[in-house]
Parts: C-alpha cells; structure tokens; sequence
C-alpha cells in the first residue's frame, strides 16, 4: 500500500471511532458535539489537504476525495463541515499571501473552526447577485450585508466572506465574535441536520485591512470560481459516500429479512434495485475520480469536470436514497435512520454548490463550446 493509502486509511479509523453509532442522534439533536468538531480540527481531518507545513496532512485530491466519501458514509453533516473548513483553507491557500497563509492555515488544523460566506437572498446559483459590500475605512475594512444558508455558520471562528470591494470583490476573514457579525442558526434544514447551517447578518463589522485574502479588486467570477470547484468536488465525494451507505443499509437488510419463503433479495424485482445502486456507486465514484485527477493535475477541464461529478454524484444519490427507503420499507423510514437520513441529505445535495439546473446549464455550454 502506498503511504497516501496508509494515512488515507488510518485517518478513516480516526473518524469511524470518533463517530461511532452516533450519528442518527446528531442528526435528531440538530447539532454535533463542540468537542467531536474540535477534536477533528486539531487533528487535521476536516482539511486533510492542507501542506504538512500548516499542519494539515498534504492529500492530494484523490486521496482526500476517498477519505471524505468514507466520512459521507458515516455522517453526512460532519462531511458538510469538513466540505466547509476545506473551501475556507483553500481559498486561504489560493487567494491569500504568504503570510496570512501562515497565519491562518494552523488555526483551521489546531482545533478552530471556518465557514465560507457565498449565498445571499438575492444571490443563490447567481452569485454575481451579491451585494455584501467590503470597503476601507483607514486600516480597516467594514463589512455590510446578510448572508444566508451558510454551513458551520453556527459553529465557525472564522468566517470567509465574499463581498464587492469598490469596483471588484475580495474575500474576507473576519473572526465570528467581531461587534456587528450576527449568526442566526437555521431552524430544523431538511437535510444535513446538524451542520451548523446559519443565517450571517454583517452591521459594519470591522476588521484590519490585512484580513483581505490577496488584497482588494479581484474578480469576484475568479474568487467564487476557485472555492466552489473545490466544493463541488468536495460535495461529489460525500454524495459517494451517501452512495455507499445507502448500498451497505440495502444489501443487510435484504439479505437478512425473508418474505414469501425467500430472501428480500432474491426476488427479482429487489435485486434489480440493488444493481442499480451497485452501478449509481461506481459511476458516481468515477466521476469523482475524474475530477480529483483533474485537479491534482492542474488540468483544464477540472472546472467542468467537478461540476459533471457533483452533478452525477447528486442526482445518482438522491435516486439510490430513495430506492433504498422503498426496499427497508418502515425499518428505513424511521427519522434518524441511516437511509432516512440519506433520503434528506441526499435532496440537499442536488441543490447546493450548484443546483442541478445550474449543473446542467454549465454541461450544456461546455458542449457546445467543446462539440459543437
């Protein structure tokens, strides 16, 4: 086994013990554990990608594409939170300079947590709606807007926020408890219950100008371009993961009930459902792979890529959920079940970072552009 397989397995047994049979209760609580989150920050695992030399523990794509699909399989609220922590430490690493890298990386694999502020009222899938301003004020910037669904909001140290500065945009860390961040938590989501998702109003919230990622007058196309690809990779992985519950929940449960003399699954309509999620899993995964050598690779096509396998890996899992709740019958729609809680996550999915529709219209550009 290759040393990345090694690490890749040994932080899965991390993340398998920490989370136990728990699950199903975090998912009915609405909320995890502050010391199973910290635990997981200060061991690096909720940005697995991050350099050795920030502390986190240098995947490549690949590598943590696995991992996170293994926690999706667990846990997909605590994916969620590792989705979120990753975009906020890459968009660190990517936009921010040498020494806000320094300063701010160890923090996210040291026990704090980080959520990254994309989503307005007015700005869902158009993110080129956004009106949080961030302008300068002496060595200050001040922040002024509201942000809305932001997962780990309610648990975040660090928020990441994305706003117009003068004529082009920047992205912003402003710690949580600075005068003027107000964090309302989102009341019983549908899905990924436990999450943290929030609701973020800024009331000329003011932070040193060195807080700025990069500087001001950047693209905001650019700044968004780079966190979300990041994301909807991220996202793609876990919907794997979400993949791989569902088919471990169908095939136990099929195999050990028996109705009119036989096995569940040797009636033919119930294997027919269970090939199904066999294949909804392994072409899900290699779209993922896809993406993940795409990006370790620096490739061009990474862009598309991450949107055809969030895209795959959403609409596959929402359907493979759904399959999964028809063949456990009322043993799967129990709440806190795990293909109850698949079928809600699952429906999350195909409308964050990209709803489908948004996924589609994407993909059909790039056919035209590419065979047309």
């Amino acid at each position: 086994m290759s040393d990345a397989t090694d690490l890749t397995d040994e932080l899965s047994k991390t993340v398998t013990n920490l989370v136990g049979d728990q699950a199903g209760a975090w998912d009915r609580a609405g909320l995890l554990p502050d010391d199973l989150l910290r635990k997981c920050s200060a061991s690096g695992v909720l940005c697995a990608e991050v350099p050795r030399e920030y502390g986190g523990h240098g995947l490549s794509s690949s590598a943590g594409g696995e991992f996170t699909a293994h926690v999706g399989s667990l846990c997909s609220s605590l994916r969620s939170v590792m989705t979120s922590q990753g975009m906020a430490a890459w968009s660190i690493q990517r936009l921010g300079t040498a020494s806000q890298r320094s300063a701010l990386l160890p923090r996210l694999t040291s026990g704090e947590l980080a959520a990254v502020a994309f989503s307005e009222p007015d700005a869902g899938s158009d993110l080129n709606g956004i009106t949080t301003t961030i302008r300068a004020e002496g060595e200050h910037v001040v922040i002024d807007g509201r942000k809305k669904w932001i997962t780990v909001g309610r648990y975040a140290d660090l928020l990441v926020v994305f706003g117009r500065y003068g004529d082009g945009a920047a992205a912003v860390v402003v710690p949580r408890d600075t005068p003027g961040v107000h964090v309302e938590p989102v009341a019983d989501p549908l899905g990924c219950r436990a999450a943290g998702h929030a609701n973020i109003e800024f009331r000329a919230a003011r932070v040193p100008a060195d807080h700025v990622l990069g500087g001001p007058g950047q693209s905001l196309p650019m700044l968004v371009t780079a966190a979300l690809t990041y994301g909807r990779i991220s996202v793609a992985w876990g919907c794997v993961g979400i993949l791989r519950a569902c088919l471990r929940a169908a095939a136990r449960h099929t195999t050990s009930r028996r109705q009119f003399g036989r096995r569940l699954a040797e009636h033919q309509l119930v294997a027919g459902h269970l090939a199904d999620l066999v294949v909804a899993e392994q072409v899900a995964a290699q779209a993922c792979a896809e993406a993940s050598r795409a990006r370790d690779e620096g490739a061009p096509e990474m862009f598309v890529k991450a949107v055809a396998a969030k895209h795959i890996g959403a609409t596959h899992a929402a359907r493979a959920s759904a399959t999964t709740v028809q063949l456990l019958a009322s043993a799967g729609a129990e709440d806190g079940a795990v293909a109850a809680r698949a079928y809600r996550d699952a429906k999350l999915m195909e409308i964050i970072e990209g709803t489908n529709e948004i996924c589609q219209l994407i993909l059909a550009d790039h056919a035209v552009a590419e065979w047309a």
